[in-house]
């Protein structure tokens, strides 16, 4: 599959790919929504894969380009929505939700760059209103995908029991095994009565800082290639 990400500005990273493959367990289906897409790839690689009718949103026109051109060149039909998530009202609520969110908090050096800062810090996708709109436009026992930051998990938690979005599979991403987390991946589901399920560490690197299995197996599910150059 081929990508094309901008020579300045956001490019996906390692989130995305293990986002994708831990979805990729659950065999998503349905209308599925991909929050703050960025250049597509976590909507579009699972799109590719499952019997998904995928739409996307960024408020970024830049993000929003490269994302429709992405789905384009790989022959994939998306719905394009070029506008704030937390203003969106959809024609129809979504089956799956997916999203690689910005999840930099307010104290680490920001960007100058605007692209950048609007898809890594929290400010611009702040968490209490980001799952309240997820509990909105999410169908009936619909899925919700996401990655955050580790550290955050106890707001995490709170905040989805607030808006009745059950964390019925959670994993933690490690870059070595005797390293703490920074990464969580979470599957939820609208008003799930399940406990809670949290499956062992994905563990990114071995500690001759060679890929492990799994996290080779994550980056050959994702088949991505991407060119950081300007759209043709």
């Amino acid at each position: 599959m081929l990508l094309y990400q901008s020579p300045n500005g956001y490019c996906y990273n390692s989130d995305s790919i293990f986002l994708i493959h831990f979805i990729s367990s659950f065999a998503p289906k349905g209308r599925m929504l991909d929050v703050g897409c960025g250049v597509g790839i976590v909507g579009l690689v699972l799109s590719s894969k499952f019997a998904l009718s995928p739409s996307i949103i960024d408020k970024q026109i830049s993000m929003i380009e490269y994302a429709s051109h992405n789905y384009a060149i790989n022959d994939i039909y998306v719905e394009v929505y070029n506008e704030d998530f937390l203003e969106f009202m959809p024609p129809k609520n979504y089956d799956t939700i997916v999203s690689n969110p910005p999840f930099y908090a307010d104290g680490v050096i920001k960007s100058e760059n605007n692209s950048l800062h609007t898809a890594r810090y929290a400010i611009h996708l702040p968490l209490d209103d980001f799952f309240s709109k997820v509990h909105k436009i999410l169908s009936p026992q619909g899925r919700f995908f996401f990655c955050y930051d580790a550290k955050q998990i106890g707001d995490i938690f709170s905040l989805l029991k607030k808006y009745h979005l059950t964390p019925e599979v959670v994993r933690f991403v490690h870059s070595k095994s005797e390293k703490e987390s920074k990464l969580v991946l979470f599957a939820c589901r609208h008003n799930s009565k399940a406990s809670t399920k949290v499956l062992p560490p994905l563990i990114i690197f071995e500690k001759n800082d060679i890929y492990t299995d799994e996290a080779k197996d994550a980056f050959k599910f994702a088949s991505a290639h991407s060119i950081k150059a300007q759209r043709e």
